[in-house]
């Protein structure tokens, strides 16, 4: 039986150009997803009745829905800005009151890409929030403290 996992404990967010330089957003981060995927390369040959496939190229996609802020640093606008176009490092752990293990691994991106960021989404009567997408790069996962 598989088992779900409910966020009771507070995960954290962080970015920036490399790890030494990365702010935490966890303070302005509402969720975090990452996946870990390889391409589908077809592979079916002529002894085949159905297709084949093989994996290729592996990705790791990062989806993060964030807070819009402009005055501070840690803040969205302000630290997010410059590393529009550039490739970033990243992590996230799913409970940061407790220590990096094998049940609560950290996930550390390095050189992934932020092609984008959502400089302004308004909405009448609701707190400003973007998503941003990083791509690519290379996923550890951490379970050593």
């Amino acid at each position: 039986m598989a088992n779900a996992t409910t966020y009771l404990a507070s995960p954290n967010f962080k970015i920036g150009p490399a790890l030494a330089t990365v702010k935490d957003l966890t303070d302005q981060c509402r969720s975090v997803v990452i996946t870990k995927s390889r391409e589908a390369l077809e592979s079916t040959s002529f002894g085949n009745t159905t297709r084949m496939y093989t994996a290729g190229l592996g990705n790791v996609t990062v989806t993060a829905t964030l807070l819009m802020e402009y005055s501070t640093t840690p803040g969205t606008y302000v630290d997010l800005t410059s590393l529009v176009g550039t490739q970033v490092y990243c992590s996230a752990l799913a409970n940061s009151a407790a220590a990096i293990s094998a049940t609560n691994p950290e996930f550390q991106i390095t050189g992934g890409y932020l092609e984008s960021l959502d400089v302004l989404n308004a909405s009448l009567g609701e707190l400003s929030e973007i998503e941003i997408t990083i791509t690519g790069g290379v996923l550890v996962e951490d379970i050593t403290p």
